[in-house]
């Protein structure tokens, strides 16, 4: 299988496999989703189901009740607020959640300075990841990079350092389990390693002068942030700082959610529509 290195190459390698996912968008009122949906459809990979409504809980309602009907494949938010549609994904009657499973963020980013799609998780959902949680993450990403043509993905579970910290960062404790799990062939085909820092799994100099021994070896394929709030950093700063372009989308649903802020730009919209095509 081929390996994505970039979005231009994903939404190439959808059109050539004749990819064709019904998307349903809840309230594309504004520009920016609408150049999107245009994009997606003309590149060949989607049709869309609009969904518009001023009562925007109940277009949220019947969004997510096409999904349980098996009549849509991606669900997608338009200019709608994200608790709204949240709400309806969740709801215990009505909702999409798979029984069992994590709802967590997933994004994929094009950095100039590195020479692949990098993964990483929550910069928008889970506050502080349980194990739990933090385990289903993993398996996520895996899959994930998997439909990327990833035969082995490179996961680093990410710290401010290389040590367990029992005391001052217990859920460190939790990734020595996680890298026994992989090792025993829970998640398939993957490498797990950590703590380790940002640089390190990203950087194989880096990962040399430090006397490190890792079989993630600085080339990173997924990083999994230790909560929220350094997933969120990281998010805001390459974006801003770092000219990534990227994309994003929720697991653990019926099917794979495309949750875009109002405020992104069309061709992030595009790009996370097209990553949720992939799966």
């Amino acid at each position: 299988m081929t390996n994505i290195k970039n979005f231009n190459a994903l939404s190439i390698l959808l059109a050539e496999r004749g990819v064709k996912k019904r998307i349903v968008v809840v309230n594309p009122d504004d520009e920016s989703t609408l150049w999107a949906l245009d994009k997606a459809r003309r590149s060949g990979f989607c049709e869309t189901i609009i969904i518009d409504d001023d009562d925007r809980p109940t277009a949220a309602q019947k969004a997510v009740q096409l999904v349980r009907e098996g009549k849509a494949d991606v669900l997608m938010k338009g200019f709608i607020n994200t608790d709204v549609l949240l709400h309806a994904i969740l709801n215990k009657e009505y909702g999409i959640l798979e029984p069992g499973s994590v709802m967590t963020h997933i994004t994929a980013a094009s950095l100039p300075a590195y020479d692949k799609l990098i993964f990483f998780t929550d910069a928008a959902v889970i506050p502080y990841p349980t194990q739990e949680q933090r385990v289903q993450q993993v398996r996520y990403m895996v899959n994930l990079c998997h439909s990327f043509g990833i035969d082995v993905p490179r996961v680093s579970l990410i710290h401010s350092s290389e040590k367990v910290d029992a005391r001052h960062f217990p859920y460190t404790e939790g990734y020595v389990e996680i890298k026994k799990m992989a090792q025993n062939g829970d998640f398939g085909h993957c490498i797990v390693d950590g703590p380790l820092d940002l640089k390190t799994s990203c950087d194989h100099h880096a990962m040399q002068v430090k006397g490190i021994k890792s079989p993630i070896n600085g080339h990173a394929d997924a990083l999994i942030f230790p909560n929220i709030e350094a997933g969120n950093l990281f998010y805001k700063t390459i974006t801003l700082f770092c000219n990534a372009t990227t994309a994003a989308i929720l697991q653990g649903t019926k099917v794979p959610v495309v949750l875009p802020s109002r405020g992104d730009s069309p061709e992030t919209k595009f790009n996370s529509i097209a990553l949720a095509c992939i799966l």
